[in-house]
């Protein structure tokens, strides 16, 4: 369908003349391609210079859960269309949802509550980026924490660090800058907290268990050196910048345990694990290992934070007490409404059941890349959440150049590693188009 006027179209700068426009006042120097908004469709994105179509296996750095322009938020059924006028109503008036209350924001909630909220974490807030979301589980660690301690009689504010992972990335604000160590370039020269880091064994080849050992003693000698000191322990399921690295459950299970037994919290950051490209909701719930607090973001739409009862042993926590946590739009309308409006859309196609058919499918084309070119190795994944080596970073990305040449766009992760972040809606038939240029860029750059 037609979603703007001709004169709306006709009022906005032609495509040609956007990367000069913006070259005017930013680093313009992110993709080629200017996105054509209304024809790009499913897994398909088009440049609106050129008119050609590319396979989408990056969905915006894991943020656009159902594709481009789905049917269920762009076509013409009753729902497509309540939704879009609940879309403008929103988008109207931006509005501080943090002390303002509107039946959209409601709406939302009790369909987040439903599809997507679990009963061991009934606690939410909201905030607009997933680096923030990051922020404020950690500044309920630290409140929780610091209460603790003076529980315990220790007087000031006690309880400020955080034992976090190499190869992780949680963000380039604030605390979180503190956290993040994937690429030096971002953040490098920025002030930063000297918090406790710890190896990540990583399922990669074998010893794997000892690896786990090694890691779970220095989290323990980490708790030693700063006693009643460490508020959290804050992991991603799945490190997905840091290259996909995967750990076990019962690695997870470890930290799970020695967060109960030194008075800290588990958080698991899912800004980008979460709402269901793994193939359950949340990554931990695949895994089995329950935290304290997620931090939610990208697909969501609005981001945030969910959490646990043991935040309830503290009197006061940040959840009871007014602007210990909050922020002036409290997350974004606009982003409220068209989640509330996607997760619709996962609940009623069983979205995460078409990931765990499309991710095994996916799986089983790899394992076949990897017995058919010397240089992939690793293969690995949940549900559509999946990775794969290649032996360098040179070989890398000139394997992703040549297959955005031919129309897929893909993104690395790691030093190495190639991942792939379709939408949930992808067909069988999208994903073989996509692995087919792959494979033809494989052969160009290994074999050619």
């Amino acid at each position: 369908m037609q979603i703007l006027s001709d004169a709306t179209r006709k009022a906005l700068p032609a495509s040609a003349d956007v990367r000069g426009i913006l070259g005017r006042h930013i680093l313009a120097d992110g993709f080629d391609i200017v996105l054509d908004m209304e024809e790009s469709r499913g897994a398909r994105l088009r440049d609106a210079t050129t008119g050609r179509d590319y396979i989408d296996f990056f969905t915006f750095y894991a943020s656009n859960p159902l594709g481009m322009n789905h049917d269920g938020l762009a076509g013409g059924s009753h729902e497509a269309v309540g939704f879009r006028d609940r879309l403008m109503d929103a988008a109207l008036n931006k509005v501080a949802n943090s002390d303002v209350y509107t039946p959209h924001f409601a709406r939302f909630v009790e369909t987040f509550g439903r599809v997507g909220i679990p009963a061991e974490l009934p606690h939410a807030f909201f905030v607009s980026g997933g680096a923030l979301a990051v922020e404020n589980a950690l500044k309920v660690a630290f409140d929780w924490k610091v209460r603790k301690n003076r529980a315990k009689g220790y007087s000031g504010e006690r309880g400020s660090k955080v034992l976090h992972f190499r190869e992780a990335f949680h963000g380039r604000s604030g605390y979180t800058m503190s956290l993040t160590n994937t690429d030096p370039n971002k953040v490098a020269g920025y002030p930063k907290f000297d918090w406790p880091r710890i190896s990540n064994p990583k399922i990669r080849g074998g010893g794997v268990e000892m690896r786990e050992e090694i890691a779970l003693r220095q989290a323990r000698q980490a708790v030693m050196d700063h006693p009643d000191e460490i508020a959290c322990i804050i992991l991603e399921p799945i490190q997905g910048e840091g290259g996909d690295n995967h750990f076990r459950p019962e690695f997870l299970q470890g930290l799970r345990d020695l967060a109960d037994e030194q008075d800290a919290l588990l958080i698991f950051d899912e800004v980008q694990t979460g709402v269901g490209l793994t193939g359950a909701f949340w990554a931990w719930q695949g895994l089995g290992v329950t935290p304290d607090i997620i931090a939610f973001g990208k697909k969501t739409q609005v981001c945030g934070i969910l959490a646990g009862p043991r935040v309830d042993e503290v009197d006061g926590n940040v959840f009871q007490t007014s602007s210990r946590i909050n922020s002036t739009w409290g997350g974004n309308l606009v982003d409220m409404v068209r989640f509330d409006r996607i997760l619709e859309v996962i609940e009623a196609e069983d979205l995460i059941g078409n990931v765990n058919a499309q991710g095994a499918h996916l799986m089983a084309r790899l394992g076949a890349m990897e017995e058919r070119f010397e240089g992939v190795t690793d293969a690995r994944g949940r549900g559509l959440f999946c990775a794969f080596d290649l032996p360098d970073t040179a070989s890398r990305n000139a394997v992703l150049k040549a297959a955005y040449d031919e129309g897929l766009m893909a993104l690395g992760c790691g030093p190495r590693s190639i991942r792939f972040r379709p939408a949930l809606t992808i067909s069988q038939a999208d994903l073989d188009a996509g692995l087919e240029i792959l494979e033809g860029a494989l052969v160009t750059s290994l074999e050619g």
